[in-house]
């Protein structure tokens, strides 16, 4: 009687590119890019916040956020990119951990990486609680709470202003605001060089205009975004 040997199946070279370091690293940088450019536009409609209309301004701009059928795709998009983002994040961090199992007695991290780099996965965290915190107290109670009206021109809208107002009334919620964008200050500080450069686009010519852009931006953004709840907070306060 004999005996057939079956050929183990090959896996698809596709999950063993996403499978490998390199594979987790591009996708680390794909969606980190797309993370970065959503924050921008974030920002740019966070800002009408401190417009001085009362709300009117970002009232309107969610209205047309919420009902704009590619805004809503492109956001449901992020969401799933932020979910890979995260995980990957804690798989490559978990198996840089496993590579080197050991600390040296004597190693000086600090001097081949900044700390940034090595505190990646504790920046991470932090901005995970943040993102947990900012969609329970502003995305779920837009979205499936009940919220206060306004009329412009004869039209209601929800009141998101002054649900926000409200909220940045909370000492403690402006506090984990400044916090997480210290925590994404330092993040995009590694991260946003990093991403180019794990896609291959490092260069001698280049790599100095991205880590200027890249400081630069890591500055303006999360500041600019630490300050919409801080002004409003003061306001509140005066």
């Amino acid at each position: 009687m004999s005996s057939t040997t079956v050929a183990p199946k090959k896996t698809h070279w596709f999950i063993q590119m996403m499978s490998s370091s390199i594979g987790k690293k591009v996708v680390m940088s794909l969606t980190g890019l797309f993370l970065i450019t959503f924050l921008v536009v974030h920002l740019s409609g966070n800002l009408q916040l401190l417009a001085g209309d009362d709300g009117k301004a970002f009232n309107l701009y969610a209205d047309f956020m919420s009902k704009n059928p590619l805004i809503q795709v492109v956001s449901k998009v992020n969401f799933v990119l932020i979910l890979m983002h995260v995980v990957y994040g804690f798989m490559l961090a978990s198996q840089n951990t496993q590579a080197r199992p050991e600390r040296y007695r004597y190693n000086r991290p600090g001097a081949n990486s900044s700390w940034a780099s090595r505190n990646m996965t504790l920046l991470g965290t932090v901005l995970l609680v943040f993102i947990v915190v900012h969609l329970a107290n502003f995305w779920f109670p837009a979205k499936y709470g009940t919220v206060a009206k306004v009329s412009y021109d004869g039209q209601e809208y929800k009141d998101l202003y002054l649900m926000t107002k409200e909220a940045f009334a909370q000492w403690w919620l402006v506090a984990l605001y400044i916090i997480a964008m210290g925590s994404l200050a330092f993040h995009l500080s590694h991260g946003f060089v990093s991403a180019f450069r794990s896609l291959g686009l490092d260069h001698k010519k280049y790599t100095p205009i991205l880590k200027f852009v890249g400081l630069v931006f890591c500055i303006i953004v999360p500041l600019a975004f630490a300050l919409i709840p801080a002004i409003m907070f003061i306001q509140q306060m005066a």
